[in-house]
Parts: C-alpha cells; structure tokens; sequence
C-alpha cells in the first residue's frame, strides 16, 4: 500500500526537511518551488549554524529546547555538517556585551587570550577573552539543501520547479512552507529584512562560525570551503525588498576586517538581502487548516529548528508513528 500522497509548497529549508521526514515515513511526495530552484527564498542566504546554546541569548527557552536534536539530525542526513563549536568574541571597547551574552547563554567555557589562539590561530593576539561553545555546529545551507534533494529522490519523492502550481486537489495532504509568501493565508507573518555577504579571503583561516558582539549589529562570520565566508547579517524590521544597502554593506565589512585585517583584501564573491519570515513571537510554527498544513515564520531559526517542525508536520499526517 502507498502512503499519502503529499504536496510540498516551498524548497526552502522547512520545504526541504518536511518533504524528507515525510518521505521517510512512507508519503509520496512532491515539492514545487515557483521561485525556480532549491532554496530560492531566505534559505539560500542563510548561516547556518546549529547553535542552541548562542541563540538562547535572544530567543525563548522554547527554541533552544526544540532545537537540541538539531545537530543530529543534520549528520545524519547531510555529510558534510562540521561540529567544532561557536566562538563569540568581542573588540575590548565591547567587552561588557561579551558579559552580558554569557549570563543570556549557557554550556560554554571562557577563554583567555591563550586558548583562543589554540581554537583559532588566526585570532591570535585580538581577543582577550571568549566564550566557546564547543557543542554547537554549523552546515553550508546551500550544500545541505541539495544534499536533501538528493536524498528526497532516493525516496522516490520529486521536485517540480516549472509550470504552473500544482492543483491540491491532486494530494491528500498540502505542506505550505513558501515563507513571506504565504502572507495572506497568515496574517500575522511579517517579513524581517537581513542583509549578508560572502567573502572569499586566502589569508585568513577559521574552524568555526566566530560571532562578534556590538551594541547595535553583532555580527557572525561563518567559514566555508574553499576559503568563503559568509558574513551576516543585519536585522531589521521591513519588509523592503530591495539589494542590499550602502549602510549595511559598510557594517558587515567593517566587522569581518575588525575581526582580522586581512579581509580588506577580501574578494566579495555576494552581497545579497532577503526577507526572512516572522511571526510576532518569532518562533517558528505549525497551523493546520483542513488537509493543508502550514510551516512557517522561521525567522532566524530555519536550520536549527526546522527537523524539529518537520516531525511535527509528520505527527499530523502519520498520527500513529513514531516520528
């Protein structure tokens, strides 16, 4: 007997995870993206960093709790997902909101000048002090999102990304996870502007994402093969569509070349802005409406929350499994 068949609206990282978790219960499935490609939305520019404990700092216990098997299972789905924890650092004119970021998080060590430069050569002599987070990860989003793919058509699923919508009439279940677009169907989604940009800098060598506190735009530098980083990202409430702007472009820069001088040679291989979906709480959720469910807001929390929404999705359709 074939298990449901289920369409996926949306090849973002909620898309992407639902489909798989779903596929793997038994569903046949189906993924349609209108934007063309995997990962056409705010996946695409995302960090991804798997990073409970550093986002308990501005995020509710809820998050951090929903998000501990996160880690594993991105290993388990994707080859390549890197677990050498998060470093947060902060220039000596910031180090009050090094303090303050400690007393919001927890699971992490304080490093002296010494230690830092044992994690990360690079640094060495910048910091006097860090926190270390060495249970945290992090995941190349683009990489991991094909990675799933490729995964969902090794469970007989498929992915349209051409033509018109496919009719729901056609599928037991729809699984709605198309981000800001999905605005009128739910009226509290707001969009949050983030602006990132990608670097690539032969003379510089990090092992982990490196957070760097400010008061106004704390920032994070996240390495990437071949020697990328991706710098990001601003957050501001808007829901302007536009490029990235002068202002933002100047902030990132100026905190990756803080964080070490040798980006001034840095090439900018991407400069790019999306809208990331919110709700007013900013915690990911799922509503069902009929025979569509929708996952959606996922904020900044996409890769780290979205395996646990997918099994939420997964519990609705497949009451009686254990997921």
């Amino acid at each position: 007997m074939t298990g449901p068949r289920i369409l996926v609206r949306g090849a973002g990282v909620a898309g992407m995870t639902s489909a798989v978790t779903l596929a793997e219960n038994g569903a046949a499935v189906t993924v349609q993206d209108t934007g063309g490609r995997i990962g056409s939305g705010a996946s695409w520019f995302a960090g991804g960093m798997l990073a409970p404990w550093c986002e308990a700092e501005s995020a509710p216990d809820e998050v951090t709790q929903d998000s501990l098997t996160s880690l594993r299972w991105w290993k388990s789905h994707v080859s390549d997902v890197i677990k050498a924890g998060s470093l947060v650092v902060a220039p000596a004119r910031d180090t009050p909101e090094l303090a303050r970021f400690g007393r919001r998080t927890s699971r992490f060590e304080t490093l002296n000048a010494h230690q830092i430069t044992s994690l990360e050569p690079d640094l060495e002599g910048r910091f006097e002090k860090a926190l270390f987070f060495a249970e945290e990860g992090h995941v190349d989003p683009r990489k991991a999102l094909l990675a799933l793919e490729r995964r969902l058509k090794n469970l007989a699923g498929e992915t349209v990304f051409s033509g018109a919508p496919l009719n729901a009439e056609d599928f037991d279940w729809v699984v709605d996870c198309t981000g800001i677009a999905a605005r009128e169907q739910l009226a509290d989604l707001r969009g949050m502007r983030g602006e990132m940009l990608l670097l690539r800098c032969s003379d510089v060598k990090l092992h982990r994402p490196v957070r760097m506190l400010h008061p106004r735009i704390p920032v994070y530098i996240v390495p990437r093969a071949d020697n990328v980083f991706m710098v990001g990202a601003t957050m501001v409430e808007s829901d302007d569509t536009r490029a990235i702007t002068v202002r933002a472009t100047m902030e990132l820069l100026n905190a990756a070349y803080t964080l070490h001088p040798a980006f001034a040679e840095a090439e900018i291989l991407e400069a790019n802005a999306g809208l990331r979906p919110a709700f007013p709480d900013n915690i990911p959720r799922v509503h069902q409406d009929g025979k569509t469910i929708y996952l959606n807001g996922m904020y900044r929390h996409g890769f780290l929350l979205s395996p646990k929404r997918a099994q939420e999705v997964a519990s609705i359709i497949f009451p009686g499994n254990e997921i």
